[in-house]
């Protein structure tokens, strides 16, 4: 009886700390967690920057990730122009990556085709940009936002 007990036990405190690795995994102590999944709003944007940058505004962000890497964090944007060809893509910062009330807001910006092509399959235009952002910059960060021409991308840490 004293060998069932103790095998009780051992099975208990395996189950506990087998299920309090996934928690440690979601909990927000996790670095790897510090920014959430992406969250798609729709806007109407007035392109009021056009005329210190040549590039367009991308149609549309499909997709924003946040991984935290030493020093800072990467940001991973794929955008979906309405044709196939663009190129020159960037996230440009709106503020001069100075958090406005804990935001971080940048444009996903790229050059259109330089002839007349064909719009493509989705997966055929989709655009992939990303932007190093440093452990100084992050400081006071609360969201870090991505805008196209008809959303915006948010992630929150």
């Amino acid at each position: 009886m004293n060998i069932i007990t103790r095998k009780s036990i051992a099975a208990l405190m395996l189950v506990s700390l087998l299920a309090s690795c996934g928690a440690a995994r979601d909990s927000r102590l996790n670095p790897f967690n510090w920014f959430g999944r992406d969250k798609n709003q729709e806007i109407e944007f007035a392109d009021e920057s056009a005329a210190s940058d040549p590039r367009d505004l991308v149609a549309e962000v499909i997709k924003l990730k946040v991984d935290r890497l030493p020093g800072g964090a990467l940001v991973h944007a794929i955008g979906l122009p309405a044709t196939q060809g663009h190129w020159e893509a960037a996230l440009l910062s709106i503020n001069d990556e100075f958090p406005d009330k804990g935001v971080l807001t940048y444009e996903f910006r790229l050059l259109p085709p330089l002839s007349a092509t064909p719009a493509g399959t989705q997966a055929s235009r989709e655009v992939v940009v990303a932007h190093f952002i440093s452990d100084q910059t992050l400081v006071g960060v609360r969201r870090i936002q991505v805008i196209a021409q008809q959303n915006r991308r948010t992630v929150r840490r």
